[in-house]
């Protein structure tokens, strides 16, 4: 035990303190989102974004209540434990299949997966399953242990492996926008799109470097007593991480991603029809702007 009650080293002592106020700014940030949400047509993936954000506020809450009861009692309360191992548990599948999705188009570009990406969904969650069990064994685990730099390092590993396996279907999308937009006659759209892709690409790329290479760095070299500023800048970078995401997928009408494309080559055809007289009476077939359902009008 500390001076003053306390069970909790000095690094360790703020974190109950830090991790419900950024379970708040992400509740905030949830709640926000769901009210975008509430305004707009929207696809099925932007209310599992919303899922996921009020399941990281979840997992947060029970994470501070978890370190709360070790600093006063010496000791986790396993109730509050296993709710927080559960969420942990949830918001890193979650995390991980909304990446996945958001990477491979899906709902905002097309609407089924292929073969290979399906691959990588067989990959990268049992993968997750696994480095959450290592991370719970961990936690539960003293660090005098072999057992727990054994599971310290399958955790890291398996979480580079995922984080890579994550960027796949990423770089797909882009190689499919690339060839489309030099195909297909609606260039500009795809290349707007292209453009936002690549522009996730990085910011996954410089979330992982953050949290996984250079946060690290810097704890290496905090003073003892600094170290919480680990978690500090590791939870906000993750809410950068989600605000960004959100912004550059949020439902609104001037977002490529949500875009649908027109047809040219019917408009061209009504403008035709229209100024020329010479096809009266006749029924011609139209297609609407969404490109999936046909009606018939009369040209007069």
């Amino acid at each position: 035990m500390n001076p003053g009650g306390l069970y909790l080293s000095a690094a360790e002592i703020p974190l109950s303190r830090l991790y419900i106020c950024m379970a708040g700014v992400f509740f905030a940030a949830a709640m926000v989102w769901v009210y975008t949400l509430m305004k707009h047509s929207v696809f099925k993936i932007h209310w599992l974004m919303a899922a996921l954000a009020f399941t990281k506020s979840t997992s947060l809450v029970f994470h501070s209540i978890n370190y709360y009861f070790i600093n006063t009692e010496g000791k986790a309360m396993e109730g509050w434990a296993v709710m927080y191992y559960i969420t942990h548990l949830l918001k890193g599948a979650l995390l991980f299949i909304t990446l996945a999705l958001i990477g491979t188009g899906w709902a905002f570009v097309k609407y089924i997966l292929s073969d290979k990406e399906k691959k990588i969904f067989m990959i990268v969650i049992p993968l997750q399953v696994l480095a959450n069990v290592a991370y719970i064994i961990i936690e539960s685990t003293e660090e005098g242990t072999s057992e727990y730099y054994l599971w310290k390092e399958i955790l890291f590993l398996v979480d580079l492996i995922c984080c890579g396996a994550i960027l796949f279907p990423v770089v797909w999308s882009i190689r499919h926008l690339q060839e489309a937009s030099s195909t297909d006659g609606k260039a500009a759209m795809n290349l707007e799109k292209l453009k936002l892709f690549r522009h996730y690409y990085v910011m996954i790329v410089c979330y992982i470097y953050f949290t996984r290479i250079i946060a690290i760095l810097l704890k290496v070299t905090m003073p003892f007593q600094w170290q919480w500023c680990y978690e500090f800048l590791v939870e906000v970078s993750t809410l950068i991480f989600f605000v960004l995401t959100g912004y550059k997928f949020r439902p609104a009408s001037n977002n490529p991603y949500l875009q649908l494309p027109q047809d040219e080559e019917d408009v061209e055809m009504d403008e035709v029809v229209t100024e020329s007289g010479a096809l009266e009476g006749i029924s011609k077939v139209k297609k609407t702007s969404n490109g999936r359902e046909r009606q018939k009008e009369s040209t007069l």
